[in-house]
C-alpha cells in the first residue's frame, strides 16, 4: 500500500485539504491538510501553506500534526515543521480558523520540503484551460452562508467604512469680506452722508460772497 503511494504519479499523489464546516463565513472551522509522501529516499520536514485572501496566520490556531512539529507565521501564510517523518509517510496536520472568508472557493498553495532538499510545489490552480494540472494546489469549495453571498460578489474581509460623510466633508465657507466699492458705499435706503452737501453749500456761499466783494471793490475804485 505504501509502495503504491510512493510510486504514484505526481498528478495522482498530491496534497489535499478539507474544511469542516465547509460554509463561507463559518466560525471556528477546522482546515485539515494531507501531504502525500513522494520521495523514496527522504522524509518530509516541513510544509509551507500559502493562505488565500481573507485568511492570515493570525486568524489560525494550530490543532495537531506530526510529533514534534510546530507552526510559525510566514509572510504569506504559515509553516509547519519539525523532525523528519519516516520515508514514505504522508503528513497530516490541522489548523482552526476564527472565521472563513465570504468566498465560494479557497485555494491553498503548498510547498513540501524533504530532508534531501527536494521541494514539491503544489501551486498550480486548475482552470478551464488546464483542469488537471500536474502539481495542483488544494482547492476547497464552500457552500453559501445563510442568506447567500453578499451582493456584488464574494467578500474576503470586512466592508470598508463609507467615505461619504455628507456635509461634514464639504469645505468651510470663506469668511473673507469682499472689497467695498466706493461708488456703492451708501446704505440700503439709497441715502448717503449729508457732509458732502454741507461742504458744497459752504463752497458755493464762499464763492458768492467772494464775487460780491470783488464787485463792490470795483465800484468803489470807479467812483473814486
Amino acid at each position: 500500500m505504501i509502495a503504491a503511494v510512493i510510486m504514484a504519479d505526481p498528478a495522482q499523489a498530491h496534497t489535499s485539504a478539507t474544511v469542516e464546516p465547509a460554509v463561507a463565513g463559518a466560525q471556528n472551522a477546522t482546515i485539515s491538510f494531507n501531504a502525500a509522501a513522494e520521495s523514496t529516499t527522504a522524509g518530509i520536514t516541513s510544509l509551507k501553506i500559502v493562505l488565500p485572501q481573507g485568511l492570515t496566520a493570525a486568524d489560525l490556531t494550530y490543532v495537531d500534526g506530526p510529533a514534534g512539529w510546530a507552526m510559525r507565521p510566514d509572510a504569506d501564510g504559515y509553516v509547519v515543521s519539525g523532525p523528519a517523518v519516516a520515508v514514505g509517510r504522508d503528513v497530516q496536520h490541522r489548523v482552526r480558523a476564527k472565521q472563513l472568508p465570504m468566498t465560494p472557493t479557497l485555494v491553498f498553495k503548498v510547498l513540501q520540503t524533504y530532508t534531501d532538499g527536494r521541494i514539491d510545489r503544489w501551486i498550480e490552480i486548475p482552470s478551464a484551460a488546464n483542469a488537471q494540472p500536474e502539481y495542483p494546489a488544494p482547492v476547497v469549495e464552500l457552500a453559501a452562508p445563510p442568506g447567500g453571498f453578499p451582493s456584488g460578489g464574494a467578500s474576503t474581509g470586512p466592508k470598508p467604512a463609507s467615505t461619504d460623510h455628507g456635509a461634514a466633508d464639504a469645505p468651510a465657507a470663506s469668511t473673507t469680506s469682499a472689497p467695498v466699492d466706493p461708488s456703492n458705499a451708501a446704505g440700503e435706503d439709497g441715502g448717503g452722508s449729508p457732509l458732502p452737501w454741507i461742504v458744497l453749500a459752504v463752497v458755493v456761499l464762499a464763492l458768492v460772497a467772494g464775487g460780491a466783494y470783488v464787485v463792490n471793490r470795483r465800484k468803489r475804485v470807479t467812483s473814486s
